[in-house]
C-alpha cells in the first residue's frame, strides 16, 4: 500500500488499551510528527478497513481519535438496516482531547458491536443515539458538535478507549460471538432475535 504506511494495531490484553490517554499540547498539532501520525492513524483505519481507530490501538497513549463512515464500510447492510441502525455517511473526522455529553434525549440502541483490537468477535453493545463532543480538530480550531445515530456510537466507542475502556466493558456478554457465527446466525437480523436466542435482555 502506497501513502504514509500502516501501523500495527494493538490488541486486547496491552496494558496502553487500559490506561486513561494523556491530552495532546495543542501546539503538538502544529508538528509534522503529531500531522504524521493522523495520516498514519487514517491509513491503518481504512486498510484494516474499520470506521474508527484511537492513538492507544496504535501504542499511542494520547487523546487522540480518527473517525470515518460511508458506503465502502456498509458491506451487505440492507437499506433497511441501514435506516434501523441510523448510518449515514461520515466525513473523515479528527478528535483531540474530546469530552463527551449527552443531548437531551436519553434513549440507547443495541447493535452488534466490533473492534479492531479484539479480533474475531463481536456483541451487542447499548450506546446512546446521539451525544454531543467538543474537542480540537487535527490543526487545532475547537469542534462542538453533535453525532446521531451509528456516528455517535462510533464517537462513543473511540472516546472509551480514550479512557482505557474497550467495548467487551459494556458488551452483553451473552451475545459475544466469533465474526463467523455472526455472519452466519445474526447478520441481517434485529438484536432482538439474537437476546431471544441467546437469553440477554436489550438495554
Amino acid at each position: 500500500m502506497s501513502g504514509p504506511g500502516v501501523l500495527a494495531i494493538v490488541e486486547c490484553g496491552d496494558p496502553v488499551l487500559r490506561r486513561p490517554a494523556e491530552p495532546v499540547d495543542p501546539a503538538d498539532l502544529r508538528t509534522s510528527e503529531l500531522q504524521l501520525l493522523i495520516a498514519k492513524m487514517r491509513a491503518t483505519m481504512e486498510a484494516a478497513p474499520g470506521v474508527g481507530l484511537a492513538a492507544p490501538q496504535v501504542g499511542m497513549p494520547i487523546q487522540l481519535a480518527v473517525l470515518h463512515d460511508g458506503p465502502e464500510r456498509w458491506g451487505q447492510l440492507t437499506e433497511e438496516e441501514r435506516t434501523a441502525r441510523q448510518r449515514n455517511g461520515l466525513d473523515f473526522t479528527v478528535l483531540v482531547n474530546p469530552t463527551l455529553r449527552l443531548v437531551d434525549d436519553p434513549d440507547q440502541a443495541s447493535f452488534y458491536e466490533g473492534c479492531l483490537s479484539v479480533p474475531g468477535l463481536t456483541g451487542v453493545v447499548a450506546r446512546h443515539r446521539a451525544v454531543r463532543v467538543e474537542a480540537l480538530d487535527e490543526h487545532g480550531p475547537p469542534v462542538d458538535r453533535v453525532f446521531s445515530g451509528w456516528a455517535a456510537r462510533i464517537v462513543q466507542h473511540e472516546v472509551d478507549h480514550l479512557r482505557g475502556h474497550l467495548y467487551l466493558d459494556r458488551v452483553e456478554t451473552r451475545s459475544l460471538s466469533t465474526t463467523a457465527n455472526y455472519a452466519r446466525l445474526w447478520a441481517g437480523w434485529p438484536a432482538e432475535d439474537a437476546a431471544a436466542s441467546l437469553g440477554f435482555t436489550l438495554r
